[in-house]
């Protein structure tokens, strides 16, 4: 992996952790569904408009377009969708911790698709289950609230086959169109549940402006292009890798903006955790998914 993947992957943790806070942040004074049906209209357009100044169209081979809508039905309406249904209840800090479980998910399905493990790889592997267990182990020992958790688990599961359809959307180019053309199908997608299960009571305030915006832009547009041009790069299985940072900068920025707790069992997790991520890439050089 060379310095521009790492430095990629380190960009796009960082930014996609952020959006934990700014989304716990939204649905505080907005239905979350409906929410991000609007976050995604917005980002998908905003998208398309510039891919379409850059001279990109949309004009996808049949495995893209496949592809597309299996992203933006797995990642924005399963994954994002019921992460922002779980974080009225769930924090931020914890559901940045559950979505760090992708790679693993993303392995097991490598395994039996044929991608099977390297030794160290494996050990990687299990150390990001120990360092994940740790963080969770601390924080389960407080009051829990459970349906949030499988929320959580069903939408990790989701980003994971999104995750191993990115290869198959990014491939032949139109990146940028791309991401905005699966944004779309993400909003369409959550505007039937927000339509009929929603209510769309807001309680207008700065701070639901900006996180509004802020999570459009960065997490939602910016994040997503370089997520697809890293696993064009690198491959899904080595960039969900870095998905196992997301403890680390989801906590911190958690703590750092809305006051959520961090203990020096979290810090022991991450250290954990980032042993893992060193195993798993070691095992992974040369290989491309």
């Amino acid at each position: 992996m060379d310095l521009r993947a790492i430095l990629m992957g380190l960009s796009f943790a960082l930014m996609w952790s952020s959006a934990f806070t700014s989304a716990r942040i939204i649905v505080q004074y907005a239905p979350p569904m409906a929410s991000l049906s609007l976050r995604f209209l917005v980002s998908g357009l905003l998208g398309i408009a510039i891919a379409y100044a850059m001279g990109q169209r949309a004009k996808l081979t049949r495995d893209q377009w496949k592809a597309t809508l299996i992203f933006g039905v797995c990642q924005n309406a399963l994954y994002l969708g019921l992460f922002f249904v779980a974080m009225q209840t769930i924090e931020a800090s914890l559901a940045a911790i559950i979505a760090a479980t992708m790679p693993l998910i993303v392995a097991l399905f490598g395994w039996v698709m044929g991608d099977r493990p390297k030794p160290l790889g494996m050990l990687g592997l299990v150390a990001g289950i120990i360092g994940v267990t740790v963080i969770m182990g601390a924080r389960l020992s407080g009051t829990i609230d459970v349906m949030g958790l499988v929320l959580c688990a069903i939408g990790v599961t989701a980003l994971a086959i999104a995750t191993l359809s990115v290869r198959g959307a990014s491939s032949g180019g139109n990146v940028l169109m791309i991401v905005g053309l699966q944004m779309l199908v993400g909003s369409a997608v959550l505007s039937v549940p927000a339509t009929l299960l929603e209510s769309w009571d807001i309680i207008w305030s700065w701070q639901l402006i900006v996180a509004f915006f802020y999570t459009t832009l960065v997490p939602g547009l910016l994040a997503t292009l370089v997520w697809f041009l890293l696993v064009q790069r690198i491959g899904a299985i080595k960039a969900a890798t870095f998905h196992f940072l997301n403890p680390f900068f989801g906590v911190t920025i958690a703590w750092a903006l809305i006051g959520e707790e961090l203990t020096h069992w979290d810090v022991i997790g991450v250290a954990i955790i980032a042993t893992g991520i060193l195993a798993v890439q070691l095992s992974k050089q040369g290989a491309k998914l």
